[in-house]
């Protein structure tokens, strides 16, 4: 019974990966904890566990803060940058599209009220639009080499 658990913990953490804000990554980890416990830790044992906890929390840093890299490479001060953090927690207030294009809105109102350049502010709101999407696809490809690995050694 617990092993079905943890396999339905994974698999809930698999499907909320390309959400916002949602620690899909943490919750595929508390479903290998949980199938790990199921055999008491005869197939994937301490040392793999504790990888994988480093993978998962790589995996929340890059997720976190891809927003503020993203509008930092497309040349955004640090206005900017406190911009697309600030809009990344407005956002949340309004919902799914809150959350994608709040760090943007946050990095092009910020540089834009610092130096009003519309040219540069647009290429920093890109950029944390941008950030963004590179930390959902981040958050994908740890979680998906979490399961893999945690598979591998359930099951190999």
């Amino acid at each position: 019974m617990l092993q079905l658990l943890g396999f339905l913990i994974m698999a809930l953490g698999v499907i909320s990966l390309v959400l916002p804000i949602v620690p899909g990554v943490a919750i595929i980890y508390l479903g290998v904890l949980v199938l790990a416990w199921a055999d008491d830790f005869s197939r994937i044992g301490p040392l793999m566990l504790w990888g994988l906890l480093v993978l998962m929390l790589v995996a929340l840093v890059a997720d976190n803060v891809a927003g503020l890299f993203g509008a930092r490479k497309a040349g955004a001060s640090a206005w900017g940058v406190a911009g697309a953090a600030i809009g990344a927690l407005v956002g949340i207030a309004f919902g799914l599209p809150g959350m994608i294009l709040g760090p943007a809105v946050g990095a092009l109102a910020f540089e834009y009220w610092k130096n009003p350049d519309l040219k540069r502010a647009g290429r920093a709101g890109l950029g944390g639009l941008f950030g963004f999407v590179l930390g959902i696809v981040a958050k994908c490809v740890f979680g998906f080499v979490i399961v893999a690995l945690a598979l591998a050694a359930y099951w190999f």
